[in-house]
């Protein structure tokens, strides 16, 4: 069925526009099935006189008073997001028919007298029965006829709160002139009560109208597009057909009767179901609502997180490359600012500031190519070839620490694919944090081993260790966490850094204790038999 513009361009999620899902129809058609079972029951005793039962009504009374005007709030308040006119046809009806059970309920016959109120006439409760009966359908089917009407048409105009409050202005002024007109002209109303509990000939006619009116609301909301709204419309129409075959003919309109009575159990089924799904479906929205927040608030918090990291992993990175120039530098101008300046020391120097500000650029751009998917340039590598650039390039470092560097590289050691600059990173990060971890070690020899070895799971398995202290048991499963740190000076972005790199190649990292003292940290990466050099060919 094809759908107007304007009901395209409704919220997918509203009670008027979500289609009912399958459980709802089952339930529906579930619920029906079981409520016939009672008009079954009750059909053989449907005639059978409940003396002295009219004192209920009040309750009963103010029970579906309170349930419409609420669902009738709740309409008007879908009114005001969806703005349409169908929505407002359907709320004047539960208001309409909620102000018009009370008047029902004060006129029936001797319920004034139990009130200390003097009797209204005979007709005044079966004329207000009736104007309530044939009114509701009414509304249901101008909601139902207008819910797919032209958006032109069908769009209201004006502020929502002016036309709700104009709605229900109107509904109690005509409301509450009917009801006046009713109870002070009973001689001019029609004779559908021959006495205070049998109906007359002429109330035929106001039965097998409701009826037919139930029959087309019902027809019309199952041809046009059907939402959840309108499923329960449908079963609401039904329930009302149940109650006016009670009332009108099992019970042959025997007021205050056993089918009269059973009648009335179908009538605040009905009015109740709309109301419950109404709850419902908000409190579900409410939930949708909710999660979605919780959702965003979520998705929020990781995106500043991330950029966090990322801004954490820029400076955690470029600070080597700096530190180094400063310490380049200054040198430098130690050499320059002797007696007999060492202009050899301090080219070498200067090309080491050179080198080194390459090498912050190529941290950047490979930091920048990790978070760009798509963007990470992978080659073939030997990784012994790599991690003899780092140790050499930390050999400073490790001299200053007093730490004695130790490698153990397989010659026959595979290649493998991935980011030369990356994986670079994380072989420095590591020997610095092994040369950093052995600072305060004072009664055994500083010793950083780092060896290669093709591993029995077809991968390439690098190890880092040190005689350090050791990891602390306590902090051992978090320090892959951002922002952790066991440094005073630390940000916590090293380690996360690495094993971010790692996983993004297709491996793994991890720290284990070094026996009988420090740590070590091992990553393996899958290896590249396809593109092995020959044992003369490899880098020594």
């Amino acid at each position: 069925m094809k759908l107007t513009s304007d009901a395209q361009d409704d919220p997918p999620f509203l009670l008027t526009t979500s289609p009912p899902g399958r459980s709802q129809e089952r339930l529906a058609v579930c619920v029906l099935v079981v409520l016939v079972g009672p008009l079954l029951i009750t059909a053989p005793f449907a005639r059978v006189p409940l003396t002295n039962t009219e004192v209920l009504l009040p309750a009963y009374a103010g029970a579906v008073f309170v349930i419409e005007l609420i669902t009738s709030a709740l309409l008007f308040a879908l009114f005001s997001i969806q703005r349409s006119r169908a929505v407002l046809a359907l709320s004047i009806g539960y208001l309409f028919s909620g102000l018009m059970v009370v008047p029902w309920a004060l006129t029936f016959p001797g319920v004034f007298a139990s009130l200390g109120l003097p009797d209204a006439g005979l007709q005044s409760t079966a004329s207000i029965a009736t104007l309530r009966r044939l009114g509701f359908p009414l509304f249901v089917l101008a909601y139902a006829l207008l819910k797919n009407a032209d958006p032109s048409v069908r769009s209201s105009q004006g502020s929502a709160r002016r036309i709700i409050l104009g709605s229900v202005a109107g509904v109690v002024t005509i409301a509450c002139g009917l009801n006046w007109l009713i109870v002070t002209s009973d001689g001019a109303l029609p004779r559908f009560m021959s006495d205070a509990r049998n109906v007359s000939e002429l109330w035929q006619y106001v039965p097998a109208t409701a009826v037919f009116l139930y029959l087309s609301g019902l027809v019309v909301l199952w041809t046009r597009r059907r939402s959840v709204l309108d499923l329960w419309l449908m079963f609401v129409l039904c329930t009302l057909l149940i109650e006016l075959v009670l009332l009108s003919y099992v019970s042959a309109g025997h007021r205050l009767s056993l089918g009269w009575w059973a009648g009335r159990f179908y009538g605040f089924i009905s009015v109740s179901v709309v109301l419950l799904v109404l709850l419902s479906e908000t409190t579900t929205l409410y939930a949708r609502l909710a999660r979605s927040v919780s959702a965003e608030r979520r998705a929020r918090e990781a995106r500043l997180t991330a950029m966090e990291a990322l801004s954490a992993s820029i400076a955690h990175e470029v600070n080597q490359p700096l530190a180094s120039m400063v310490t380049n530098a200054d040198a430098g101008l130690r050499w320059l600012g002797k007696k007999n300046p060492e202009l050899e020391e301090t080219r070498a120097a200067l090309k080491r500031i050179v080198s080194d500000g390459h090498r912050a650029g190529k941290v950047i751009e490979g930091i920048r190519t990790m978070f760009k998917k798509g963007a990470q340039e992978r080659v073939p590598l030997n990784m012994n070839q790599l991690i003899r650039n780092v140790l050499k390039r930390n050999q400073g470092e490790a001299q200053l620490g007093r730490v004695s560097v130790e490698a153990e590289l397989d010659e026959q050691l595979p290649l493998t694919t991935g980011n030369p600059i990356q994986l670079q990173q994380v072989v420095s990060n590591l020997v610095a944090n092994a040369i950093d971890a052995m600072s305060s070690v004072t009664d055994r020899p500083r010793v950083l081993r780092v060896k290669s070895e093709r591993h029995a799971s077809g991968t390439v398995l690098v190890s880092v260790a040190d005689s350090g202290s050791g990891l602390d048991p306590e902090s051992r499963d978090r320090i892959f966490e951002p922002f952790f740190t066991t440094k005073s000076d630390g940000m916590g972005m090293g380690l996360m850094f690495c094993r971010s790199i790692i996983e993004a190649h297709g491996g793994r990292l991890w720290a284990t204790d070094n026996i009988p003292q420090g740590s070590i940290f091992q990553f393996t990466l899958p290896d590249n038999e396809d593109d092995a050099l020959p044992t003369a060919g490899r880098v020594r």
